[in-house]
């Protein structure tokens, strides 16, 4: 079993190389993971394409939602976006929030942090920066932000508790975010839990539907609601990887789901630290 250092190391990694690939390798691939299929198929990315301030080349095709879209960012704004990665939703919220208002993007991965600059550098963005740094550690002040944003991020991270406190941390009282990610229902099979380049790949570092909305409720956040939900189906040339034909059947018999959910939830307008009482 590895160590929480050791999974993050794993992610560096992996999230290093998909810097480098292109958006049709890494939207072939679990979350560009490298553990390909033969099909031409997209496990779980939306179509960013319709969307303002949308950047094609910025675009790497590893998400699992549209968070940017559900997120009711306004004019003026100060939106943060973890594990911002080659600063798609960067760009799409700096759509929203104008020139008035200001766009960070967070993302432990120097490579990435390099193509972000890239890209805001070319469009001539000096309202949106990228800082490099642990979400679960964030190199930002508190009550800074007003809206923060994440799209198939939390699960590569080992302590999500420790996520979620930092983002009630940094949003400003009333501020909220919109984060989209994977969940499951039912317990994933044992190889899949086990196997490091499925958990930078999105699946294996998921954790119950159940248990994740439980920590957004336990770390003080109010008016939780799924904004959206979907199935991702992972291809059986990916599956057999892992499991033997009878594993495989129970697999898709139903007894447990894989989800893409987009979550929004709000920290109180007049509020202090959970747990304090004076909530």
């Amino acid at each position: 079993m590895q160590t929480d250092e050791q999974l993050k190391e794993i992610v560096r990694q992996k999230y290093s190389e998909i810097a480098l690939q292109d958006k049709e390798t890494n939207m072939s691939s679990c979350c560009g993971s490298g553990c390909c299929s033969t099909e031409v198929y997209n496990i779980m990315s939306d179509d960013y394409s319709t969307l303002e301030g949308y950047n094609p080349d910025a675009d790497l095709g590893l998400g699992c939602g549209l968070p940017t879209e559900f997120a009711k960012i306004k004019k003026g704004d100060t939106v943060i976006d973890l594990g911002s990665g080659a600063g798609n939703d960067c760009f799409v919220a700096r759509a929203e929030t104008g020139e008035t208002g200001k766009v960070i993007g967070i993302d432990f991965t120097p490579a990435m942090i390099d193509k972000a600059r890239t890209n805001a550098e070319k469009r001539g963005f000096n309202n949106v920066e990228f800082r490099q740094g642990d979400i679960e550690k964030m190199p930002v002040t508190a009550n800074v932000a007003d809206v923060i944003v994440s799209n198939c991020v939390l699960n590569l991270v080992p302590n999500k508790d420790g996520v979620f406190r930092e983002i009630f941390r940094v949003l400003k009282p009333g501020g909220h975010f919109s984060i989209s990610d994977v969940v499951l229902l039912g317990e994933l099979p044992e190889a899949l839990q086990k196997d490091a380049e499925m958990y930078a790949g999105c699946v294996a570092g998921a954790i119950q539907k159940k248990e994740y909305l439980e920590l957004i409720v336990k770390n003080g956040f109010k008016n939780i609601a799924v904004q959206k939900e979907k199935a991702i189906l992972i291809p059986d040339d990916i599956l057999k990887n892992y499991l033997d034909e009878p594993a495989l059947n129970d697999f898709k018999s139903g007894k447990t789901g894989i989800f893409s959910i987009t979550v929004y939830a709000e920290k109180p307008a007049a509020c202090c630290e959970p747990g304090s009482g004076c909530c």
